[in-house]
This record gives structure tokens, sequence and C-alpha cells, in this order.
């Protein structure tokens, strides 16, 4: 048996910037990408560099806590 991902799956992630993310002085850090299975964050200054994936209910009761402090 062969598992072939969905077209879905395929596709690349569209990044969009923090909103407090400053772009006009070029500090820009946060970029998050959802997919249907995980909310993905990279530093902007390094595309190519690491990202780390979280399941949305993960992601969701983040932004929660983070909205507090």
């Amino acid at each position: 048996m062969t598992d072939k991902p969905s077209v879905e799956d395929t596709r690349e992630p569209v990044w969009f910037k923090s909103s407090y993310s400053d772009s006009s002085s070029g500090n820009d850090c946060v970029e998050v990408a959802t997919t249907p299975g995980a909310v993905h964050v990279r530093d902007s200054k390094s595309v190519p560099g690491p990202q780390v994936g979280f399941a949305p209910t993960a992601w969701v009761t983040f932004l929660a806590y983070a909205s507090r402090r």
C-alpha cells in the first residue's frame, strides 16, 4: 500500500507576518502559516531555517495565554 498525500497536503503554506512585527525597521520576526492539521511558526529573518508546528488547539491555547500578558 502506498500512502499518497492529498493535493492540499502538497501545497506550500501561505505565511503571514505577525501584526506586532515592525516591517518599517526591517526587524520582522514572526511569521505564521496555517494548514488543516497544524499552525506553523518561523523566523522571517531566517525563512529557510527551522520551523515549529502546533496542533490547532494548542495554538488557540497559546494565543489565549499570550494575550493576557
